[in-house]
């Protein structure tokens, strides 16, 4: 089956970390550019980071600059993202969507919707809370 697989959220409390996984299944991510997306309810899904396929160029958004690392290793064709410093606003179901021939990281981490996108994840739960 086609299709890219989250894996890592849960429950943690503040300031804790997490490592959200984003595994390709039947093709490779070689020449996909990958972008996380988060959307908490009542709120906007928001672009967190975009990493690209060729020279490895990154973009995070600004809530989670400093906080968030974006990651991928081809050999094992998964993307990561780890997560510390964990706040409650950064509860939400979070995914992972890939594209190839993408536009710069910046721009294609706020084109949020799903069909910028050639895959989209079924998300994975983070929650953040005490």
């Amino acid at each position: 089956q086609v299709q890219l697989v989250e894996s890592g959220g849960g429950l943690v409390q503040p300031g804790g970390s997490l490592r959200l996984s984003c595994a390709a299944s039947g093709f490779t991510l070689d020449y996909y550019a990958i972008g996380w997306f988060r959307q908490a309810p009542g709120r906007e899904r928001e672009g967190v980071s975009c990493i690209s396929s060729s020279d490895g160029s990154t973009y995070y958004a600004h809530s989670v600059k400093g906080r968030f690392t974006i990651s991928r290793d081809n050999a094992k064709n998964t993307v990561f993202l780890q997560m510390n410093s964990l706040k409650p606003e950064d509860t939400g179901v979070y995914y992972c969507a890939g594209r190839v021939w993408p536009p710069p990281m910046q721009e294609m981490c706020i084109r949020t919707g799903r069909e910028n996108y050639d895959y989209w994840g079924q998300g994975t739960q983070v929650t953040v809370s005490s």
